[in-house]
């Protein structure tokens, strides 16, 4: 099976690489498009900031190669963020659009941003991406701008206020948190993607 992982430009590529591999694959980097048009599966990992994101998605003309992917795709943190129609960051940062969905800044309910650590994860019941994943689980976070809960929504946290932590929109799959450093919980989440 290929397995890409989207050279994003903007993201921590060992630590998703080294996961999958651990599933017993052999994941390619790549942003060639006969590559990432082959895949199939395909990771859209991103940290950093929407607007850096995007420039770099813009810049190395991935855009609309992910918009065109038909295969089931895998956005983790700012990798599904960027998904979104919008982000508030800054004065705004358009997206690829794909949910149509803004990310707002997290609401400052008096804990402290980022939203940076360990918290339970709440998945719609029977969704494939969560199968085997207990209700509740510990998953890892790091953000401070978050999609609210939506028709798109597969799984939900709580920080404050409830906000979404997975979504999906036909072939596409986004995780706010790292499933990559999530212990168990992420290594069955990155099982049941790879093996969909």
């Amino acid at each position: 099976m290929n397995v890409v992982i989207l050279d994003t430009g903007c993201a921590n590529l060992n630590s998703v690489k080294s996961a999958v591999a651990r599933h017993g694959y052999s994941p390619v980097v790549s942003r060639d498009p006969d590559v990432v048009l082959r895949a199939d599966k395909l990771f859209l990992p991103g940290v950093g900031t929407a607007q850096a994101a995007m420039d770099q998605l813009r810049e190395r003309e991935l855009i609309d190669l992910i918009k065109a992917c038909t295969q089931p795709v895998l956005g983790i943190c700012l990798g599904m963020q960027i998904l979104g129609r919008r982000s508030e960051e800054t004065r705004g940062v358009d997206m690829l659009g794909i949910i149509e969905q803004d990310v707002p800044k997290m609401t400052d309910v008096g804990l402290p941003l980022p939203h940076m650590g360990w918290n339970r994860v709440y998945p719609q019941a029977g969704n494939r991406l969560f199968q085997g994943i207990e209700d509740g689980a510990y998953f890892y976070f790091v953000h401070s701008y978050a999609m609210p809960v939506n028709p798109w929504t597969i799984a939900q946290c709580h920080y404050g206020e409830p906000f979404t932590a997975a979504v999906q929109k036909d072939n596409f799959f986004g995780v706010q948190f790292h499933p990559e450093r999530s212990g168990a919980a992420g290594a069955q989440l990155l099982k049941n993607f790879l093996e969909m």
